[in-house]
């Protein structure tokens, strides 16, 4: 039955030991996590986007997320609007076939990723260190980054700024991080918001003073006439032609010809036919 001196047991066959947990696969974790909606868990689906945080998304399901708040899980809570979430730039791998159908229904992961840098050719399958930038979405590696040192992307020539780079599904010291560049970010974009709204009621202002006024009310007081300006008739000009004593003959700003064309110049006298602004019948 054993134990005679024919056998040799082994310590495990007489002493019981704890089992060890079953450890994770860390490549094929990592292969999901950078290939899988954060929203869903269903493989990403073009367009592909991206929160302040770093976690990758497929539109859609932002969007029926955003439309039904319920779906959304803990870690998106963050995204409230469109303005959250930004549109990548991703690079396809020429390499990457997919999971092609190699005997049967036996399906190989050549462990290609699908995405890779533009500038150096790493993949993007957790390996290495990925990043967009918030103000383009243009995504590349930060090995990239780091060794072309610039302030434009090296993709579409747009500046950014050190608070712009958002390292993608970051975790540790590297999340703390993206946490104060959004909120840096939001506060940098509301500062500049209402600086602009101060600068267009400026401008408004300024246009208000220089277009004159175009209707000036008129009122009527112990016989004088007043104008909003608080300006009387003997002050303005404008408004002396309205008294019933005013006269062009005694007018000093009024010329000769225009005198001429009524009866009460002194060119009246040798008028010998009717006047062709003012009829007077006694030259017919």
């Amino acid at each position: 039955m054993g134990c005679d001196g024919g056998t040799i047991p082994r310590r495990d066959e007489l002493v019981r030991v704890k089992k060890k947990p079953e450890q994770k696969d860390k490549e094929a974790e990592l292969a999901f996590k950078w290939r899988h909606c954060t929203i869903k868990q269903l493989p990403l689906q073009p367009p592909v986007v991206g929160c302040a945080l770093g976690r990758l998304y497929s539109k859609e399901s932002v969007l029926e997320g955003l439309l039904d708040r319920n779906t959304l899980p803990e870690s998106a809570q963050h995204i409230k609007t469109l303005k959250d979430i930004k549109n990548l730039n991703l690079t396809s791998n020429p390499a990457f076939e997919g999971n092609k159908a190699k005997k049967g229904d036996c399906y190989i992961d050549e462990r290609k990723s699908p995405y890779i840098c533009p500038l150096i050719g790493l993949e993007m399958n957790g390996k290495y260190k990925f990043c967009f930038l918030w103000s383009c979405g243009c995504v590349m590696s930060e090995r990239a980054l780091k060794e072309v040192r610039s302030k434009i992307c090296h993709q579409c020539q747009q500046p950014f700024t050190e608070t712009d780079i958002v390292i993608i599904n970051a975790e540790g010291d590297d999340l703390k991080l993206m946490e104060e560049n959004m909120t840096q970010r939001k506060t940098a974009q509301k500062r500049s918001k209402k600086q602009k709204h101060n600068e267009d009621n400026q401008m408004q202002d300024v246009k208000q003073e220089d277009v004159p006024k175009k209707k000036m009310r008129k009122e009527e007081k112990n016989g004088t006439v007043k104008v909003n300006s608080n300006r009387t008739e003997a002050e303005d000009p404008a408004y002396k032609k309205v008294k019933d004593n005013y006269s062009v003959a005694k007018d000093p700003k009024a010329s000769e010809v225009f005198k001429s064309i009524f009866t009460t110049h002194k060119s009246a006298a040798e008028q010998d036919r009717a006047h062709w602004v003012t009829y007077n019948p006694f030259y017919n």
